[in-house]
């Protein structure tokens, strides 16, 4: 992704396309910030293309963020979501998680980047754009722009975005969709080469055939001081259109009641578990599988319908990342009815293993490097858990070792989405109780507040009612409710649960590195923690030092009076 070339073709049973793309930064030796690649399957072609503003400190990283995010997310998006309907989704996930980073990294705006996409299925183009990088389609050596330029409407501040990715913590994309013609040519460029080709020329090279190469480089040699930019460019030329096809389904039955012995796309229900009646164990082909339906309460709600069709598919894209700390999860290509399936393991959760006893310290580092990984992997999907805590982790017993799964990514959300107190209280980071964002630090807290219960069957602040929002008190160590507890461990776990977050782990990545590394765990105390908890040695040896002095004193005047 990035500056550079790449050329490419296309050819189904009735689809043909050849690709080329192409970037070049503004100068030499300077990277660019635009970002760009393009992607094609079956009769699918998607082409994504974000230029980062020049003014934001995280440009590129944005832009860079934005493409990878776009191009991964739609390649497994959810089944029944329109190629339209995912587009918007998953720039307006993009977009939100991008804002809430940067005002957490520098306390404003700073990732902000534009943004255009094409996507072809089979005979129709669907796209979508935020900001001044633009969609042509060249038709018959006539140009025509699909996207529109959300700048502000001012010949002098033209160049002055109105709307861009990461710019504020919503926006509405403008979305096109048009029916492809053989011959059309689908044209993504940044403004490095808009401002500088005016349209009867961009028209001109398309009704050529030109490839993206050429007309960047063109662009290039025309560009002067004022309107010297970097430059990127993708040319689809469709040479042949695909066949019509469905590109959404009929909406999916949401069954009201569920019985045993239903047969549902071959799945026979055995019996609902007990936490809910629409969490069914079934069984297929001698297999235990375990089955979640929609909600009842999305018949009538499309955003409950929405996030349970967002839950499926976090589920499916985190087993298909990391299979080893998540069961497996899909929904069936054929399914009549809304739900999905994940693997059955035949395992207790956590919370019940504690109510016969603690782990111990080496079960509980595997424990911790579990969820440290599976919020890492999930991290990497701009995703967090959402409801860290023993319930939500299966316990799986192989002799000489215990092993364990994250399991219901029913709160699963983007990085910075959630502001509420949606998860467990008892596990809640305190700034959650306040506004604050779910983040890589409040999930540590989770993790933290885990380990502590697990090893001591107390919590480290007592338990906390839903509604209630706490006053947080600093803990005591859980060495002194667990004496087998190894100091470097104690440390990880009060530096993990911290109520002050700038003293807490800020990333997974230095939780993950102390419990590899315990010889390198630096001490953890509060602030107000006395000299002899907090270093005792030293305590001493001042001690010893001032009993010392005090004892030269009391024999000098002993001397001087006699």
């Amino acid at each position: 992704m990035g500056c550079g070339r790449c050329g490419a073709n296309l050819t189904t049973d009735s689809l043909k396309v050849t690709l080329t793309s192409y970037g070049l930064s503004k100068r030499d030796g300077v990277e660019s910030e635009d970002s760009f690649a393009v992607k094609s399957w079956d009769e699918t072609v998607i082409a994504v293309l974000a230029d980062g503003a020049g003014a934001a400190r995280d440009a590129r990283e944005a832009a860079t963020r934005i493409v990878k995010s776009l191009m991964s997310n739609y390649a497994v998006r959810p089944a029944g979501w329109t190629p339209q309907k995912a587009l918007s989704e998953f720039t307006k996930i993009i977009n939100h998680t991008l804002h809430h980073e940067s005002l957490v990294r520098h306390s404003a705006p700073e990732m902000i980047s534009t943004l255009s996409v094409a996507v072809i299925e089979g005979n129709r183009l669907f796209g979508l754009n935020v900001g001044d990088s633009r969609v042509y389609l060249s038709r018959g050596g006539q140009l025509s722009q699909l996207s529109l330029d959300h700048v502000i409407n001012d010949r002098a501040f033209s160049h002055v975005l109105q709307r861009a990715i990461g710019l504020a913590p919503e926006v509405e994309p403008h979305c096109f969709e048009t029916e492809l013609h053989d011959g059309d040519i689908a044209f993504l460029c940044s403004d490095g080469v808009s401002n500088v080709l005016s349209d009867d020329v961009l028209s001109q090279k398309l009704a050529h055939h030109t490839a993206a190469r050429a007309i960047v480089q063109h662009s290039r040699e025309l560009a002067t001081e004022d309107t010297l930019d970097d430059a990127s460019a993708i040319v689809i030329d469709i040479v042949r259109a695909g066949m019509l096809r469905a590109v959404s389904q009929l909406p999916l039955r949401i069954p009201e009641t569920l019985r045993k012995g239903e047969i549902i796309d071959g799945y026979e229900l055995v019996r609902p578990f007990q936490h809910s009646d629409r969490v069914w164990l079934a069984t297929k082909d001698e297999r235990k599988w375990t089955i979640k339906f929609a909600p009842l309460e999305a018949l009538k709600d499309e955003e409950i319908l929405a996030r349970f069709v967002k839950e499926a598919w976090n589920a499916q894209r985190a087993a298909e990342t990391a299979p080893e700390p998540f069961v497996a999860a899909f929904t069936p290509e054929r399914a009549t009815v809304r739900y999905y399936v994940q693997e059955f393991v035949e395992a207790p959760n956590l919370k019940r293993v504690l109510e016969a006893r603690a782990l111990g310290s080496d079960e509980a580092v595997s424990l911790a490097k579990l969820l440290c990984s599976a919020s890492q992997k999930l991290l990497g999907l701009d995703l967090v858990h959402g409801d860290l805590k023993p319930e939500n982790v299966l316990v799986i017993s192989d002799y000489a070792k215990l092993r364990f799964k994250l399991i219901d990514l029913g709160s699963a959300a983007e990085i910075f989405s959630v502001t509420s107190r949606a998860g467990t209280s008892s596990y809640l980071a305190p700034e959650r109780f306040h506004g604050a964002p779910v983040s890589e630090r409040t999930e540590i807290f989770a993790i933290g507040v885990t380990l502590y219960e697990a090893l001591t069957r107390t919590f480290p602040f007592g338990e906390i009612e839903r509604f209630q929002t706490p006053v947080f008190h600093p803990p005591k160590p859980p060495s002194r409710l667990n004496p087998n507890i190894p100091p470097w461990l104690d440390h990880v776990i009060l530096r993990a649960i911290s109520i002050e977050p700038a003293r807490r782990y800020q990333h997974f990545s230095e939780l993950a590195f102390d419990l590899d590394h315990p010889d390198k765990v630096e001490p953890f105390f509060q602030k107000d923690a006395p000299l002899l908890e907090r270093d005792p040695l030293k305590f001493y040896r001042t001690g010893f030092w001032l009993l010392l002095a005090a004892c030269i004193v009391l024999l000098a005047r002993l001397l001087a009076s006699h």
